[in-house]
C-alpha cells in the first residue's frame, strides 16, 4: 500500500461532522494506521515493479489525492498521483478507481470511460450524480453501472464502480468493489 507523504487538506471530527480546530494528520501516517500495515511513500510507486494500481475513493481522493471537493472540474491531482496514473497507463498496466476517485482518470487521463454510477439523483439513491456532468468537462466519458457492477474501459485498462456514490447497504457497495478488483485482476493477463 501506498500514501503520498503530506498534510491532510483538514481533520474531520467524526462525531461532530466538522473539521477539527488546530489538529493537523499527515496523509501517509494516517493510512498507516487505518490500514494497520505497512505503507510506503506513494513517490516509490514504480508500474515496472507492479501489476496494476488500485486507488480507493472517498474524501480523501477529493481532497488529499486532488483539490476536487474544492475545485470541480478545475481540480489539480496531486504531483505523485499523477504520475502514477501515467505511468500505469502508458505501462499498459491496469488502473482501478472506486466511488470518487474516477475523476481523477478523468482528468488525468482525457478521454477514458469511467463510471461514477447514475446520471440522475433518482430521488436520493445516487446523491453524488452531479459529478458526472464534471467527469464530461473534465474529457472524462461516463458510463452508467449499478452500485454492485464495475465498468472497464478495454482501451485504456481503466476499471471503475460507484462505491459510496450510491446510497444503499454496504454489501452492494462491497460487492461492485469485488467486481472491480475481479476485472483489475483480469486485466493483469495473470
Amino acid at each position: 500500500m501506498y500514501a503520498p507523504n503530506i498534510p491532510q487538506m483538514h481533520v474531520i471530527d467524526h462525531c461532530r461532522g466538522q473539521p477539527a480546530k488546530g489538529e493537523t494528520r499527515n496523509v501517509l501516517i494516517e493510512s498507516a494506521r487505518i490500514a494497520r500495515g505497512k505503507v510506503t511513500d506513494l513517490n516509490k510507486l514504480t508500474a515496472k515493479d507492479h501489476d496494476a494500481v488500485i486507488f480507493p475513493g472517498g474524501f480523501g481522493a477529493a481532497k488529499n489525492l486532488s483539490t476536487f471537493a474544492v475545485d470541480g472540474k478545475d481540480c489539480k491531482v496531486n504531483g505523485e498521483v499523477e504520475r502514477v496514473l501515467k505511468d500505469f497507463y502508458k505501462a499498459g498496466k491496469p488502473i482501478g478507481l472506486c466511488c470518487i476517485s474516477p475523476v481523477l482518470a478523468a482528468k488525468v487521463l482525457p478521454g477514458t470511460e469511467v463510471t461514477v454510477g447514475h446520471e440522475e439523483e433518482e430521488g436520493g439513491k445516487w446523491p453524488h450524480a452531479g459529478t458526472v456532468g464534471t467527469i464530461k468537462a473534465m474529457g472524462g466519458k461516463h458510463r452508467v453501472k449499478e452500485v454492485t457492477d464495475a465498468h472497464v474501459d478495454p482501451n485504456n485498462k481503466v476499471v471503475t464502480t460507484p462505491a459510496y456514490m450510491c446510497e444503499t447497504e454496504v454489501h452492494h457497495i462491497f460487492d461492485g468493489i469485488g467486481t472491480m478488483v475481479k476485472h483489475v485482476l483480469k486485466l493483469t493477463g495473470k
